[in-house]
């Protein structure tokens, strides 16, 4: 069947508007209002026998052609065991109105057909049956319900392409969140070995190894050990997107846990004077390696963007709830287009990308992170003049 009408029966408005349609398309084919009428009734006596007992009726009005001759016809369809009675009256009804009546069961999937010859003189082309599909489907609408009927179904079926657009993205970020984790397994153990090796062949002393060679392999363990770090950071994400990482919480003296922590991090700032400002000692829970990450992902940041021999500043302030951690450098800051982005997985400032190397995940983890530990983090900048990063840790009731 050429389908040019399609209507669904869920209510007694459906029913008005099923019988005006099929009255327009049996004018539109030029059938004498007597036809129009019974073609109409006889749809109308079925689908109202189907709303009675269902809301999953569907009216489909169309074209058949049987050996270069067209016929007008309608299919009824519901589902359900007792979506109708083929012997209740407005049935038996619609069988006497017209002459081709045809009913089909298929499992509880129940279709009536409902057929009228058109004249020989009704000059059918595809040209014409698109008018009528176009009529349908574009021009004003049969009645002020169908206005709503059709606006219903328009934020239904964009509602949809977003559930099926935010499912295929779901199912594309675990596929990559997989292959991460995977990926990061399989790296690391080569990683170990060769930084195992590397720190080996470092101990064998200047009997076995140049200077030179000495200075090469304590390169190699270098670039080891960055690997090891961007390993264990997409290891995290893996994790965090997936929300398996695990806090191990324990309760710790702020300022002596800053104090430890800052005593083995400040080797990797060794371009900047870092000075410490600490507030009244307070206690807090936390999970110190994973807290380490924080501390050791800002700080980095901050030797990164800023020139040689300035100050990286860290101070805390407590109050009744919780204590904030603020850093503050001297570097080069960042303008309000990567203020809103900054803690984005993978976010990176272009102007950046090709001087700095990176993946940026060390915000976008410290502030997952953070979030773990019910605490906020955010930051203040200007370009030329630096960044100050402040995050949050609630106190330990």
């Amino acid at each position: 069947m050429i389908e040019i009408v399609r209507e669904t029966l869920e209510n007694e408005m459906d029913l008005v508007l099923a019988h005006k349609k099929a009255m327009r398309l049996a004018e539109l084919l030029e059938l004498t209002l007597t036809t129009q009428t019974v073609f109409a009734t006889a749809i109308s006596e079925i689908s109202r026998e189907i709303i009675e007992k269902t809301n999953t009726g569907i009216l489909t009005l169309g074209l058949i052609s049987e050996e270069g001759k067209f016929s007008l016809q309608a299919s009824i369809l519901c589902g359900g065991e007792d979506c109708y009675d083929s012997e209740n009256e407005g049935f038996r009804y619609a069988k006497k109105l017209v002459a081709h009546y045809e009913e089909y069961v298929n499992g509880n999937n129940k279709l009536i057909n409902l057929q009228i010859k058109l004249p020989a003189l009704v000059k059918i082309t595809p040209p014409r049956i698109e008018k009528f599909i176009y009529y349908f489907e574009h021009l004003m609408p049969f009645s002020p319900y169908e206005t709503i009927k059709r606006q219903i179904s328009s934020i239904t079926q964009k509602s949809e392409a977003q559930e099926e657009e935010l499912r295929n993205s779901k199912s594309l970020d675990d596929k990559k969140n997989e292959f991460i984790s995977l990926a990061s397994h399989e790296l690391k153990t080569p990683v170990t070995i060769i930084k195992a090796f590397a720190q080996l062949a470092k101990k064998s002393g200047p009997d076995h190894c140049s200077a030179t060679v000495q200075t090469f392999i304590s390169k190699i363990e270098d670039q080891a050990s960055k690997l090891t770090s961007l390993i264990q950071q997409l290891l995290d994400v893996s994790k965090m997107e997936r929300d398996t990482l695990d806090y191990q919480m324990d309760e710790a003296s702020l300022n002596g846990y800053i104090t430890e922590t800052l005593s083995i991090l400040q080797h990797t700032i060794p371009r900047q004077d870092l000075k410490i400002k600490l507030g009244a000692d307070v206690l807090v829970r936390l999970d110190k390696f994973r807290m380490e990450q924080v501390f050791s992902n800002l700080l980095g940041n901050a030797s990164k963007y800023s020139a040689e021999s300035t100050i990286i500043t860290i101070t805390t302030t407590s109050t009744i709830k919780e204590v904030v951690i603020a850093i503050k450098d001297e570097g080069m800051g960042m303008s309000e287009e990567d203020l809103v982005r900054v803690f984005d997985k993978f976010h990176r400032n272009k102007e950046v990308i090709n001087k700095y190397s990176g993946l940026g995940m060390g915000l976008y983890i410290s502030s997952r992170i953070i979030a773990g530990h019910g605490g906020r983090i955010w930051v203040k900048s200007e370009l030329n003049k630096g960044s100050t990063f402040y995050f949050s840790i609630p106190l330990s009731s």
